[in-house]
């Protein structure tokens, strides 16, 4: 049955080559795309290496000279030259000028998918410095070598040097992936692209796949530039699957090609993503990324600085010990489940203010919170001082470790009272296995 698929493809090859050769570019790149996947299909089935190697041969050339057109075809250009052989045919790059030849409507629709786009572009830099990550010091000097050193140290870069166009960041969810992209958005000299699937899916027929060229396109003129696609497996999921449209295995296909020649054509344009579920990725998509970043969870050294950033100058009693004490008990948290941790015993001296019955009034008529033995201590509430017609000045208590281990004892009875997510939390080595497997 699976020879279907061969002949198919074969059938598409003749009519995507005589509408090439005959000048029809516009019809010539749909047929192309159809037999890449009808090619695709049939080496999932064929077990004969020669027949594979051959097939993957000409799908190579095939998938070649309809990114060439594609390119011809958004730059609103003649066309590429073809010599007898459309399918490894080659072409200089060429534009259009001042929307002649009647391309004025295919240059409005580009510039409308380009405003569209203008908001991934971060133009105010995060403000997340390197040493705002804690640990993840393999992924940061991996991060390094590909954005902050060729800008800097071109001479670097020579001969067979060449540094990573490509990184897929996976690992557990709250590890900092998200956040290391932020880091590298202020570091780098570069522009900065932040899309999501939403900014690439459109109700209209045809537009994702044009909104995917479109951001490519803008990458290469604002190089140096880097793209960053966060959760990107609900944009690539794995093809083939039953509930896959068709509009989804354009936009899977389109960014194939886009990948490829930016690995290939240009080496200013970084193309970052981030993912929780890397094995849900298209195999084709994850080969794209020659350089994959495991973020694990964050180790005892990483855990006691993020108590200390995440508190910042929020005046506290804690120790260099009490923080050593803290990054001990937390073993197996995610640096998100730190920060949602310190975020609610911020909040801990304010609820002790609220339901204190005592206050001291200090000699610069500020009103601190107490217990009934300490020695001036007056019997009213955060009420009765608010209802003395001239609002108080109340200092909250600092924080203190006590609120910690109380909010750590809490949080610890939560999720062990969810079956199987105690298991996902301190057993990150278990969901990687998964993925390696």
């Amino acid at each position: 049955m699976y020879s279907n698929f061969k002949e198919q493809a074969i059938e598409y090859v003749k009519q995507a080559v005589q509408e090439d050769n005959a000048g029809n570019y516009a019809k010539a790149f749909p047929l192309y795309m159809n037999a890449l996947e009808y090619f695709k299909t049939h080496l999932k089935y064929e077990k004969n290496p020669k027949i594979r190697e051959a097939i993957t041969q000409k799908f190579t050339e095939y998938l070649r000279r309809a990114e060439e057109i594609r390119a011809v075809l958004d730059e609103g250009g003649p066309g590429p030259a073809s010599n007898g052989d459309a399918a490894v045919a080659t072409r200089p790059k060429t534009k259009g000028k001042d929307g002649g030849g009647g391309d004025g409507g295919d240059d409005s629709e580009k510039e409308k998918l380009r405003a569209g786009l203008n908001s991934a572009i971060i133009r105010e830099k995060p403000n997340v410095k390197w040493n705002d990550v804690a640990g993840l010091e393999s992924a940061k000097q991996a991060l390094q070598e590909a954005v902050i050193l060729p800008v800097k140290f071109p001479q670097f870069f020579t001969g067979k040097r060449r540094p990573w166009r490509a990184f897929l960041l996976y690992g557990p969810p709250g590890t900092g992936k998200s956040y290391l992209a932020k880091a590298v958005a202020t570091e780098a000299d570069s522009t900065f692209f932040s899309v999501s699937s939403s900014d690439l899916v459109s109700k209209w027929m045809g537009e994702s796949e044009k909104l995917v060229s479109s951001l490519f396109q803008m990458a290469r003129e604002s190089a140096p530039s880097i793209i960053f696609v966060d959760e990107i497996d609900s944009l690539c999921g794995q093809r083939g699957e039953g509930n896959e449209s068709e509009a989804s295995r354009r936009i899977k296909t389109e960014l194939l090609v886009q990948m490829q020649g930016v690995g290939h054509n240009d080496e200013k344009v970084l193309v970052l993503a981030a993912t929780n579920t890397p094995y849900a990725l298209d195999q084709a998509i994850r080969r794209r990324f020659d350089k994959r970043i495991y973020i694990p969870l964050p180790d005892l050294k990483a855990r006691q600085h993020m108590f200390k950033v995440h508190l910042g100058d929020t005046p506290h009693n804690l120790t260099e010990s009490d923080f050593e004490s803290l990054a001990r008990k937390t073993e197996g948290f995610s640096g998100s489940d730190i920060s949602v941790c310190v975020k609610d015993v911020l909040f801990e001296p304010v609820r002790k203010t609220q339901d204190a019955m005592f206050f001291i009034n200090k000699r610069d008529g500020t009103w601190v919170p107490c217990g009934p033995k300490q020695p001036g201590a007056v019997q009213i509430t955060m009420q009765d001082l608010a209802a003395q017609g001239q609002a108080p000045k109340i200092i909250p208590p600092p924080i203190s470790k006590a609120d910690f281990d109380k909010k750590l004892d809490l949080l610890g009875r939560r999720i062990c009272s969810k079956p199987g997510y105690c298991v996902f939390l301190y057993g990150p080595s278990v969901w990687l296995q998964v993925f390696l497997a």
